[in-house]
């Protein structure tokens, strides 16, 4: 048997319990997307899961992030320098400062 391709795999189809807003977090395992647009419940839609994303930051969160960076997703949906207890989102592709309300992370699995 070989392997038969079946698309580019830049989205990746996901069928959300609960309505989710477009630029949410989704995770699933070690799996991370983000909505690219609203997604309604029970209905199937799709997360990106490559792609260069403007994803905000805790207002109180104090680092600097520096590119190439690891960068990590919390279950709740918030960017992290913290592995422990994270999953991997990506890597920074621009400086962020502390004032900073956005970090650029380009996804990576």
């Amino acid at each position: 048997m070989q392997a038969q391709f079946i698309h580019d795999g830049k989205q990746v189809d996901f069928t959300p319990d609960v309505d989710v807003p477009v630029g949410s977090i989704v995770i699933q395992g070690d799996l991370v997307g983000i909505t690219k647009r609203d997604l309604k419940a029970d209905v199937l839609g799709s997360i990106a899961v490559e792609g260069v994303f403007d994803m905000p930051k805790d207002p109180a969160d104090a680092e600097t992030y520096t590119a190439g960076q690891k960068i990590y997703a919390t279950t709740d949906g918030i960017v992290t320098e913290v592995p422990d207890g994270s999953v991997l989102l990506g890597k920074v592709v621009a400086d962020a400062a502390p004032t900073d309300n956005f970090v650029r992370v380009r996804l990576s699995q």
